[in-house]
């Protein structure tokens, strides 16, 4: 079949554009179209690692899990992960390049293009057809100049597009019309079609409107698609609510602060999603509930998201929480906090070198952040649960060392796959049992070690949950109900067209 790109764009952000590409990725693999995913440039915290140490956005790596792939840099050759309210992180093809604020990346885009045209030809020479997911909404009007993010990527490789909004959010029909009349002559002609997303009630009520649309814009409303009660997808960037249990089973209440540069925080969503346990997020000014375990999550700023969490009263809870028993998981940055310093002697989390900061000494511990950033895939054993697996990633400047290495016992035994007589040993379990500290994102993930994990929080015989069977199970569930809704197949043959 002849190789087409199609990209999707939305009316704003969290319209609905990396459902819909991990829904068509899905279908387009049951049709037995080799497919890809690709987003020239992402903005967010959650991310992921591929096999050969590279960083790319959470989103892409289900989007490739749902075409059947493992996830690559060149699916997501920009991220940007923000450390302020004007600066981020900037990486490049898997690899961080440096800080810049927005006026300063606003100059780069022009070489940022460049790796992203590049990451873009090789998946297209590779397969047969290349989903790809715009950010944002196009019609932000002060971020045309360079744009490399939506219409102006769709441009330069002439590709057609289709435009997503989600009714629910309200006021549908404006955010479809306004969108396309700001865009250009030739990028609106560039535009195949609308998406509405999450739509309840009886469509024949919405008819008059898509028709109305129709005939306003000249484009066809290509799917309507409906709002999938309990539906779970890994967030590319907001943190997702937990689920409401009743009371009755609930057997472990766990706490997390959300703090200002919280990372990764798809971390608990096996946890979330367990039948046994709630799980309450504490933002600012927030009352800290009682908890059988507190998590700190991972930070992309750890030093200002620690006086973050003193200012916000968490140092004299965790206290009071420890000395009635309570149980306490240090996650990557939060691992870091749980110890007693914590150094940044180049100036990589703030303009100012040679910061110190005092951790809540917890951990016999010290973190000196690095310039290089660790990057892997790990597996394994729990050091205290025996033959418990437990599989995760790494993504971290710091660089730990105890400071009292007697008594130290280690959280798990890690191997690279082969050769498992070479482990190493990761992470800390406090003496008493009640602190653990780890650099493994996605370690609740494995159904072993989530349930290893949950038993030592106090859930005895805790329910067997598999995250990943569960994550499938939802992706064909998203796939089918957009098979219901969408001609896949006349979409196919329109964008195979548009590119001929």
């Amino acid at each position: 079949m002849p190789a087409f790109s199609l990209m999707i764009q939305g009316t704003t952000s969290d319209a609905g554009k990396s459902t819909l590409v991990t829904a068509l990725c899905r279908l387009f693999y049951r049709r037995g179209i080799s497919v890809a995913p690709f987003k020239p440039q992402n903005m967010a915290l959650n991310s992921a690692v591929t096999k050969d140490g590279n960083e790319i956005g959470r989103a892409q790596a289900v989007q490739a899990y749902a075409a059947g792939l493992e996830p690559q840099v060149d699916m997501n050759p920009i991220l940007l992960k923000p450390n302020t309210d004007t600066g981020a992180q900037v990486i490049i093809q898997g690899k961080a390049v440096g800080n810049m604020n927005a006026v300063g990346y606003h100059e780069y885009k022009s070489i940022a293009k460049v790796a992203a045209l590049d990451s873009y030809q090789r998946l297209a020479n590779q397969y047969q057809a290349v989903l790809i997911e715009g950010a944002g909404s196009p019609a932000e009007i002060n971020l045309r100049a360079r744009d490399i993010a939506n219409m102006g990527f769709a441009e330069s490789i002439d590709c057609p597009v289709i435009i997503i909004a989600d009714i629910d959010k309200g006021g549908v029909f404006a955010h479809l019309v306004g969108t396309l009349d700001l865009l250009s002559p030739s990028e609106q002609d560039r535009v195949i079609g609308f998406v509405i997303n999450r739509f309840r009630g009886d469509i024949s009520l919405l008819q008059s409107g898509l028709d109305w649309l129709e005939e306003r814009t000249g484009k066809p409303v290509l799917g309507v698609l409906p709002f999938l009660k309990g539906f779970h997808l890994e967030s590319e960037d907001a943190v997702a609510k937990s689920p409401i249990k009743a009371d009755s089973k609930a057997k472990l209440n766990i706490v997390i602060p959300i703090m200002p540069r919280t990372s990764n925080h798809t971390d608990w969503d096996a946890l979330r999603l367990h039948p046994e346990v709630q799980v309450i997020l504490v933002g600012a000014n927030e009352t800290i509930p009682p908890a059988d375990l507190v998590i700190l999550p991972g930070s992309k700023s750890v030093q200002s998201d620690l006086a973050y969490l003193r200012q916000e009263g968490w140092e004299d809870y965790l206290n009071k929480h420890l000395r009635y028993g309570g149980k306490v998981i240090g996650i990557c940055g939060g691992y870091q906090m749980l110890g007693e310093q914590l150094l940044d002697p180049l100036g990589l989390e703030n303009q100012h070198a040679n910061t110190r900061s005092t951790g809540f000494g917890f951990i016999p511990m010290e973190t000196v952040l690095k310039e290089e950033k660790q990057l892997k895939q790990r597996q394994g054993q729990l050091a205290f649960a025996a033959n418990a697996q437990v599989t995760g990633y790494e993504i971290h400047s710091g660089v730990s060392r105890f400071t009292d290495e007697t008594q130290i016992t280690h959280f798990a035994l890690l191997d690279d796959g082969k050769n498992k007589e070479n482990s190493e040993r990761e992470g800390y379990i406090s003496p008493d049992g009640q602190i653990i500290g780890t650099y493994l994102h996605g370690v609740f993930d494995h159904p072993d070690a989530l349930q290893a994990l949950l038993n030592w929080a106090g859930v005895d015989h805790a329910a067997a949950f598999n995250y990943d069977q569960f994550r499938d199970k939802e992706i064909d569930r998203l796939a089918d109900s957009t098979e219901q809704n969408m001609n896949i197949d006349a979409l196919i043959e329109q964008c195979q067209n548009f590119q001929q």
